[in-house]
């Protein structure tokens, strides 16, 4: 069993966190670096941020609940003090109640001294973890399974944080890409299947860890590397080492919607271009399913990308049909299900005057529970469009996730229950197409990994438990 929340259902597929580390080899003002860093990994979560700088052998933090400029507003990023190494954290909760408790980094005093953690993903064995840590008298201050994951390299390390978390490691199921920071080290660690981003950077004086290139371009880093599959890198006054876990699958098995909407499209993800999958994707969406339309328009923000390589592809003219708010956060943020609902109508409308009486191909990235998507529907007939149809950059999802993405169970998916007609009848729309696995995989041939498709085909790296019964229900 996971521990979750009992959210109410949502319509997207939302990430779970972002990570930054800097160690810098003056000390400074390093907060300030973590600070740009995850304003530039923001739309990894936005529920939540946080930073712990290390100084004289301490370790001070702060951390609150909303957007990173709004959580670091009125001073308190100057309360923080000058150090050498920092991390930082964004978050979206899949494990563990929106609440500041639960808000990262975790930040105590251990076998190593000060000791802090920030953690994107999700372990499957966390209540296993957790209740055998208790059993040996460990407390816990809260729900997530980042607190898990400190705890127990805690318990394993004997004195030494490198040996606490290699042994850490290979009792860890599930998906993680952690920075943790001592008085002295920065620690960077990416699970052994490399389901979720992970890269290295530099500056003059900087060496720096976050779950995005685009992070590092924030901060005029330069990128050096991924961090590898089951890699664990330390970044220390002697260097940069690297060590590598025991027992690493033959096969990676990143997460390939980091490509289809999780990352930024001006991130580099294992040495392929986030951009360039997502433009692949629209143009093979117009060379396999065309239809004849007046225009192309993109779900704003991820899928306009998309739109603009089926617009390259087919000749129909690239048009905005779709204006958003932009000081409207990502749906998902919302506590309850009315409230995310409610939210849409006021961060996207109709462009009347662009789509009066045309036929409109509408992009997007993914389908959900189908509920926004039949709202958008309803928003371009309401503007007078003739025809709607719809293309779709992935494949329909027909199953839940439970490595670091936030669909817990089938009933949440139109897809586990409904065919593409089906599909195309419940929203609404003229028609309805996606592309299929083996379209999706080649749009990202250029990557130097190979992916987890689980929400697709139902193979995921780690067994999923506890589900069928659910999907039974609706059949």
């Amino acid at each position: 069993m996971i521990l979750r929340t009992k959210k109410l259902p949502f319509d997207s597929m939302h990430e779970e966190c972002g990570v930054f580390g800097v160690y810098s080899q003056e000390n400074r003002n390093v907060a300030h670096t973590v600070y740009y860093g995850l304003y530039a990994l923001q739309h990894r979560g936005q529920e939540s941020a946080g930073i712990a700088v290390a100084f004289a052998d301490k370790i001070n933090y702060y951390k609150g609940m909303g957007l990173v400029p709004d959580v670091f507003s009125n001073g308190n990023l100057d309360k923080l003090p000058e150090g050498d190494i920092a991390i930082g954290h964004v978050r979206y909760s899949t494990t563990g109640a929106s609440q500041l408790l639960n808000a990262q980094p975790v930040v105590f005093t251990g076998k190593c001294g000060r000791m802090a953690v920030a953690h994107n993903g999700n372990l499957i064995n966390t209540k296993q973890l957790r209740d055998g840590l208790i059993a040996q008298n460990s407390v816990f201050q809260t729900t997530i399974d980042s607190e898990v994951i400190a705890v127990l390299i805690n318990s394993l390390s004997d004195g030494d944080i490198i040996t606490g978390v290699k042994r850490a490691c290979a009792k860890f199921k599930g998906s993680y890409a952690l920075v943790v920071m001592t008085a002295d080290k920065l620690i960077a660690v990416r699970d052994p299947f490399g389901i979720r981003p992970l890269c290295l950077g530099t500056t003059e004086s900087d060496v720096v860890v976050a779950s995005e290139t685009c992070a590092l371009d924030a901060i005029s880093a330069n990128f050096l590397r991924d961090v590898k599959p089951g890699e664990i890198v330390v970044i220390d006054s002697d260097g940069i080492h690297s060590h590598m876990m025991d027992d690493i699958p033959e096969k990676s098995k990143m997460c390939i919607f980091e490509y289809v909407y999780f990352a930024r499209h001006d991130s580099v993800l294992d040495g392929l271009s986030v951009y360039e999958a997502r433009k692949e994707a629209g143009k093979l969406l117009a060379k396999h399913f065309p239809v004849e339309a007046d225009l192309v328009s993109g779900v704003p923000d991820s899928a306009n990308v998309a739109a603009r390589g089926y617009a390259e592809e087919s000749g129909i003219p690239f048009v905005e049909a779709l204006a958003k708010n932009r000081y409207v956060g990502r749906t998902f943020i919302q506590p309850d299900q009315n409230q995310r609902e409610n939210s849409l109508s006021v961060k996207m409308n109709a462009l009347r005057a662009n789509i009066r009486g045309k036929r409109v191909i509408i992009i997007d990235d993914s389908i959900v529970r189908g509920t926004t998507m039949r709202k958008i529907i309803k928003m371009l007939r309401n503007a007078g469009a003739s025809e709607i149809h719809i293309r779709i950059c992935s494949p329909i999802i027909k199953h839940p996730c439970h490595l670091g993405i936030d669909i817990q169970t089938y009933s949440q998916l139109i897809g586990a229950y409904k065919n593409e007609k089906q599909i195309c009848e419940s929203l609404g729309a003229d028609s309805v197409k996606y592309l299929t696995v083996n379209q999706l995989i080649s749009t990202c041939k250029g990557a130097n990994l190979d992916f987890c498709l689980g929400c697709f085909n139902g193979e995921y790296p780690y067994p999923l438990e506890g589900y069928e019964a659910d999907k039974l229900k609706l059949e």
